[in-house]
């Protein structure tokens, strides 16, 4: 992979039209580079999983293991870049490159240098403002509540205040999630390509291809969701599987849904 900064700026890519079928092609080419490559898939999503085991441990010692639900579902949201590594296996399996994880990680170490760091900053705010939302969302609703403590008083959830908190909640963070869905798709891919394209356009580009194919990449949006959902019931250890397959297959998404200009 070239990392020279004095590459020019490249062209805007086309955006394709997707349909269902390619989909079903990514998922596959996602799941073969996952069978090539098992060793690479677990050791990206390790870190991931000791992330999630973390937060938890941490919140249940705090003895507030309410809000590990709300972590969780926006500790997704860091999920692209531990798939930098998956994006990196998978182009190296397209060009036939041997898969040494040194150099795989020293290929994602120099992205600090490009246009990750500004992704990153872009993500890790979302994720911090989801987790203030949360915090504040649950107090406007649950505030007054009687109740020592959340994990001992779930009885509170059923209320209509609880109920509501749950329902508003929901769908704040689906209006978040889709946001930076559509901002993340495939710019963190396309950075992490050989050209040389900035942040900004990456995430134009990314919400562009969403705009476009509405029903399609909302579609596969929803499909993550709901495995990286089904991954992280059993303890966080599904996505030893979910999170490798995803991330090549995010990989292979990204080249059908757009065509750069020679």
């Amino acid at each position: 992979m070239s990392d020279q900064a004095g590459t020019p700026p490249a062209a805007l890519p086309e955006i394709l039209s997707l349909d269902t079928g390619d989909l079903r092609h990514a998922l596959a080419s996602g799941w073969r580079d996952f069978r090539a490559c098992p060793g690479m898939g677990a050791f990206f999503a390790l870190v991931y999983v000791l992330g999630g085991w973390l937060l938890t441990f941490a919140f249940t010692a705090q003895g507030q293991v309410w809000w590990t639900l709300p972590a969780a579902a926006g500790f997704p949201i860091l999920g692209p870049f531990i798939a930098c590594g998956l994006y990196e296996v998978s182009r190296r399996r397209e060009s036939g490159e041997a898969m040494v994880l040194s150099e795989i990680l020293g290929v994602v170490f120099r992205q600090k240098d490009r246009q990750i760091p500004s992704m990153a900053a872009v993500i890790v705010v979302f994720f911090l403002f989801w987790n203030f939302l949360s915090h504040m969302i649950f107090a406007l609703f649950l505030g007054k509540a009687t109740m020592t403590n959340v994990s001992s008083s779930l009885a509170v959830f059923v209320t209509p205040e609880g109920l509501a908190m749950l329902a508003f909640g929901t769908a704040v963070g689906a209006v978040f999630a889709t946001l930076l869905y559509a901002l993340t798709v495939v710019s963190l891919p396309m950075l992490l390509d050989d050209r040389e394209v900035d942040f900004v356009t990456a995430m134009l580009t990314s919400v562009a291809l969403v705009r476009e194919n509405p029903a399609v990449m909302l579609g596969w949006g929803a499909f993550i969701a709901v495995l990286l959902f089904l991954g992280m019931l059993p303890g966080f250890l599904g996505l030893f599987i979910v999170l490798p397959v995803l991330g090549h297959a995010t990989w292979h998404l990204y080249r059908r849904a757009v065509a750069w200009p020679e």
